[in-house]
Formats: structure tokens, C-alpha cells, sequence
């Protein structure tokens, strides 16, 4: 287990948290929640041995293997599949120890070393690495590019599937989800779901943190609390306890008034003076209880826009690609104010394309576009911190669109985004990437747009802020088109769900967990396809099965196929009629006359998703057992 005594923990002269004690043990999932600046990544420091407690002790297995996430990687040489191999430490070590025991003739050695292979699943090793580059998102083919030939962002998904290859005890993740998009995050929400070791988690995407941990350890006012269960529970027992915290306050000091007062009175009068004295005693021996923490100071809502033109922007038939290569073809769909889309398909589907396509970013190849008269667009692009000058001020990035704004002006409205005080006038270059996204935001909203195209908005977002975009976009009277791996962001603020792919942009007629069931059995199912056949990595190459052989794994195979069917169909007819449910209750009609109905429904409605909840589970199963079936 991780084991925390009494630990404090200082960055330079700030204390981030004293006196923690807490026990996590293997196999917890564990969700580390706080502020920016609370102290997260420096507790992972501290789990990692970067770090040394300035107090108390903190102790962690010897012998526990730890996998962690690079935050840089060089531009190598080296196949992408051969750096993800790199993450399995034991396996490259007997690889290169086969090859000189081979070099030397050392049959014993050789012999010894194939054993240990065979113990570790070294012959499978390049088929696991290839299926965690695929479900990260890397195409077929791609295993053998060069490091050096992937983007930034590409290069962090090397580094996770590079984390996920070692067989760690203890795996470590911070903000895994940035550079992915929602496909991946299903992917590796499932695949976390299965770690069997322990995982310490920092993300700020909520669905994401609800569907993964096992247990929350916050950071707040320089304490860390261990809860069980996941971040909504922690959130409801959180919300309660502030509730009865600040209760407890307002009691304390109304008490204290009350001591006091008497004490003001009397003090002078010496027939008062001994009840005076015990008064003061009982103030003196009051625990402190503080007040509830201040909410957060990011709130923000989308300028009226100038004009609302119906329709804002259509396209008629229209393609879009990059050199001789055809991304979109035959595009046609409209976008009127009040519009609230999120486009749903793989990585490279071209959903980024046809944000590019409807900002008029790039050219469309064939067919039309129209943008009405008085279209004003608000763009944030996955790489738009990028385009911030480094050597400007966030109140200065906001007078280059509006030379008559003044300074104040430019720092009240900035403070909305959390840029306080002097922040808003020091060069944005050392700013945090969630400073520089909030930035960014901010900047798009001061342009009054009518139309928002936001591609990952939520990268490098906290919750606070991610909360307060939430509540602006839901009071936006434009229209809104969105691509997002928050699937909390998507549920709360859009209301139609378009697929990319193929070449085709059409209506998605289901909701998020039907697609994230689709995007699961299609990782399997390519994954296992895809997957090469493994080898030790000296030369000798397993033998491919024969037809026979072929035959039997479908075989095996078929039960578990038809079984997964039939929970698909099951987990569709509940998903529906929980729906049905939802909307039946949200009927005012229901509640105008006394009757037993909305009881009913209610107590179905729990059922149904108690039911729906075991189906998923059994799913999860299924799916699980098909791709351990595939391996073997």
C-alpha cells in the first residue's frame, strides 16, 4: 500500500498540505481532486521519489514497479511500436539478453531466458503494444513511422501507450485525456477500468473520473481527506459537509457574540468580574471552525451578439481534403441560431475538417458555402494556445481586438476568466496551459460572435472552469458546433449529435453510450485484427495458425459474439425506455393533480437503471472475455 504519516508538503515557502495521513491501498483507483495550485502534481512528485516530505513519512512497496507518463519526447529515430515496447522494462531486458546469450551459443542461458519470456507474456508483447497504439487512435500501419514524424500531441499518445505497456504495480496519470479525443477516452476508460494495480488519477473530466476511480483524495485549505466511492458521491458527501461546516460557523460565531458581549458588559464590575473571567476562558477554549471556502471567481457569459441572421451558415453538397486526399464529400446541413451540435467519429474522421470547412478556414474543393450577411464566428482550434504571443499581456492580446478599450475595462472584463490583480498584465509565456486556454476563451467571447466553432475547448480546462463555460454556452443565443472528449460538456450543452465519418457527415441517433458501446467492440474487434503476429523480437517468428486452428477460435468465439449481441439489443431497449421515463417526469402536466403516477414512475424509472446498470456490467464481461478468447 501507499502509506502517508503526518506528511507535509512545501513548494518554496507555501504550504501545500500538512498533516496527512492516509492509507491507499493495492488495486484502489484513486482520483486526486484540488484546485490549480493545490498541490496534485506535487503529491505525485512525492509518490514518484522527485520529491522528499518536509514533515512525516511517506513509504511505498520497494518492490512495486512504477509507470508514469513522459512529459517530453525527443525526436527519435526509433519505429513508434519499438518506443511503446520501450514501456515494458523486464521485456527489453531478456530481449537483449537473448540476443548476447545467442551471440555467445549459451543454450542454458537462452533456455532460462525463453522460460522467463514465456512467464512475463513476451511472446504476445508486440501484439499488446500495437493494441494499445490502436486504441489510442494510431492507424493501422503506423506502428513502424518514426517518433521524430508524429506531432506534439501524437507524441504524448506514444508516451501514454508507453505508460500502459509496462506491467506496473503503480501507475501514475495526469490529465491523460488532453490530447485525446472522445473515441480514445472511451478506450481508455475501459481499459483503466480493468488495471489491476493501483492507479493514482488527475483529470478534470468529470464523466471520466466518475467512471474510472474507486476512491477521491482531495486537496483543499492545506488538508488531503480519503472518500470512498467515485467523484460524484464525493461531491454530494463534500456539498454536505460544507453545509454543516458552515452551519457549525454561523452557530460558533453567533455563541461567540453572545460570550462577548456579556464580557464588554461586565468586565468593569467586580461583582461581575469572576463570570466575566469564565467567559473569556470559554472563548478562549473554542476550536476555531472556518467558513466554507469562497466559490470559485470564474464566471463568464457570451456578449449579446450583434446581429442573430437566420440562417447563420449552410453548406450545399460541399467536399473538403488536403492535397490529392478527400476528407468530407457531399456535405449538406444548415446551422440556424439556437443550434447546439457535437460531432461524434474516430480521430481523423474529419470532424476538425469540417470545423476548418464551416470557419472558412480552408476552401471547400466542390459544392457551396453561405454565411449570411453579418455571420460573425468565434473560433478555438485544438492548437490555439499556440497563436498567443508569448511576450504579450492577456490585457494586451484583448486591446489588439479593440483599440478603444481601456485598461480597466480590458481587467474587469478579464477577471471573469480568473485573471486577477496583476495577472492580467505579466507576459502570458509562463502562464499554466489552462491559463492560456481561459485566455484564449476569453478572447473569443469578447468578439460577440453568433456562431462558436470549438474544437477541444476543455484542454487544460480545471472543473471550475469548465463549469462556468458550461453555464455560458448554455446562455448563448447563437448557434454552437463542438467537438469535445467532455462528455459532460456535450450531455449539458448539446442537443444533436452528428457522425463523422467516411467521408460523410449524418445524424447520430443515439446517445453517448450507444456509441461509446460501438467505439469499444470496434476496438476489439480491429484491435485483434490488426494485431501482428508476436514474436521474441530475436529473430524467431511464431507460427501462424492454420486453417483448423482458425476454425476452432471462431468457434470459441461465436457464444460470446451471440451473447454480446443480445446484450446490445437489452442495453438499447432499457436505455429507451429509461429515456421515455425521464421525459414522463419532467412533464409538469404529470404533477398538476394528486395521483400516485409520478411514485410509479419514479420507482420504475429506479429499477430500469438499476437493470441497466447490471446489463452494462455484464457487457463489460462479455466484452472482456471475447478479447481474452481472441488472445489465446
Amino acid at each position: 500500500m501507499l502509506r502517508f504519516d503526518s506528511v507535509a508538503l512545501r513548494r518554496g515557502s507555501k504550504l501545500l498540505f500538512a498533516d496527512a495521513s492516509v492509507q491507499l491501498h493495492t488495486g484502489w483507483r484513486v482520483g486526486v481532486t484540488g484546485r490549480n495550485g493545490a498541490g496534485k502534481s506535487s503529491l505525485f512528485a512525492l509518490v514518484a521519489g522527485e520529491l522528499q516530505p518536509d514533515a512525516g513519512d511517506f513509504t511505498r512497496p520497494r518492490d512495486w514497479v512504477l509507470a508514469h507518463v513522459r512529459q517530453e519526447t525527443p525526436a527519435l529515430a526509433t519505429s513508434a511500436l519499438d518506443y511503446v515496447l520501450d514501456g515494458d522494462r523486464e521485456y527489453r531486458e531478456i530481449e537483449r539478453a537473448l540476443t548476447q546469450a545467442e551471440a555467445d551459443h549459451d543454450a542454458l542461458t537462452q533456455a532460462r531466458l525463453h522460460e522467463r519470456l514465456q512467464v512475463i507474456g513476451g511472446y504476445a508483447a508486440r501484439a499488446r503494444a500495437s493494441a494499445l497504439m490502436h486504441g489510442l487512435g494510431f492507424k493501422p500501419g503506423e506502428e513502424q513511422r518514426k517518433v521524430a514524424e508524429f506531432s506534439g500531441g501524437w507524441r504524448m499518445r506514444l508516451n501514454l501507450a508507453q505508460a500502459l505497456m509496462c506491467r506496473s504495480d503503480l501507475l501514475l496519470l495526469d490529465e491523460p485525456t488532453n490530447h485525446l479525443d472522445l473515441d480514445a477516452v472511451f478506450w481508455l476508460e475501459d481499459w483503466l477500468r480493468r488495471y489491476e494495480g493501483t492507479l493514482l488519477l488527475i483529470s478534470h473530466d468529470r464523466e471520466f473520473l466518475d467512471n474510472v476511480v474507486s476512491h477521491v483524495l482531495e486537496i483543499a485549505d492545506e488538508k488531503v481527506e480519503l472518500f470512498a466511492g467515485n467523484l460524484s458521491g464525493f461531491e454530494r458527501k463534500r456539498a454536505e459537509r460544507l453545509v454543516q461546516q458552515q452551519l457549525q460557523y454561523e452557530r460558533q460565531q453567533r455563541e461567540r457574540a453572545h460570550l462577548q458581549s456579556f464580557v464588554d458588559r461586565f468586565k468593569a464590575k467586580a461583582s461581575k468580574a469572576r463570570q466575566a473571567q469564565s467567559r473569556v476562558k470559554a472563548l478562549e477554549r473554542m476550536v476555531e471552525i472556518a467558513p466554507i471556502r469562497a466559490a470559485s471567481s470564474i464566471r463568464f457569459e457570451f456578449r449579446e451578439p450583434e446581429a442573430l441572421p437566420y440562417p447563420l451558415a449552410r453548406l450545399d453538397e460541399a467536399s473538403a481534403g488536403y492535397g490529392e486526399r478527400t476528407v468530407l464529400a457531399n456535405v449538406k446541413f444548415g446551422l440556424v441560431p439556437g443550434d447546439r451540435i457535437a460531432l461524434l467519429g474516430a480521430n481523423g474522421a474529419g470532424k476538425s475538417t469540417l470545423i476548418k470547412l464551416l470557419s472558412g478556414a480552408i476552401e471547400n474543393r466542390s459544392g457551396e458555402r453561405f454565411e449570411a450577411k453579418g455571420l460573425r464566428i468565434g473560433y478555438f482550434a485544438q492548437h490555439q494556445l499556440e497563436t498567443l504571443d508569448p511576450q504579450a499581456s492577456a490585457v494586451e492580446h484583448l486591446k489588439r481586438l479593440d483599440d478603444k478599450l481601456g485598461e480597466q475595462a480590458a481587467r474587469d472584463f478579464l477577471g471573469g476568466f480568473g485573471f486577477l490583480g496583476d495577472r492580467a498584465l505579466e507576459p502570458v509565456a509562463p502562464f499554466s496551459g489552462g491559463e492560456k486556454a481561459r485566455l484564449c476563451l476569453a478572447l473569443v467571447v469578447w468578439q460577440r460572435p453568433n456562431l462558436l466553432l470549438l474544437d477541444e475547448p476543455t484542454n487544460h480546462l480545471d472543473l471550475d472552469m469548465r463549469e462556468a463555460l458550461t453555464e455560458a454556452l448554455n446562455g448563448f443565443d447563437g448557434a454552437v458546433v463542438l467537438v469535445a472528449h467532455d462528455r459532460a460538456l456535450i450531455r449539458t450543452c448539446c442537443e444533436t449529435l452528428l457522425f463523422v465519418g467516411g467521408g460523410r457527415v449524418q445524424p447520430y441517433e443515439g446517445d453517448l453510450e450507444d456509441y461509446a458501446r460501438i467505439v469499444l467492440r470496434q476496438s476489439a474487434e480491429a484491435g485483434a485484427a490488426a494485431a501482428p503476429t508476436p514474436t521474441t523480437g530475436t529473430g524467431s517468428g511464431a507460427r501462424k495458425p492454420d486453417r483448423r486452428e482458425r476454425a476452432d477460435q471462431r468457434a470459441r468465439e461465436a457464444p460470446l459474439r451471440k451473447e454480446i449481441q443480445k446484450l446490445d439489443k437489452r442495453m438499447s431497449e432499457l436505455a429507451e425506455r429509461k429515456r421515455a421515463l425521464e421525459a414522463a417526469l419532467l412533464d409538469p402536466a404529470l404533477y398538476e393533480t394528486p395521483s400516485t403516477r409520478a411514485a410509479d414512475l419514479t420507482r420504475e424509472l429506479g429499477l430500469v437503471a438499476g437493470e441497466l446498470g447490471r446489463v452494462e456490467d455484464e457487457w463489460l464481461a462479455a466484452q472482456e472475455s471475447l478479447e481474452q478468447a481472441a488472445a489465446d
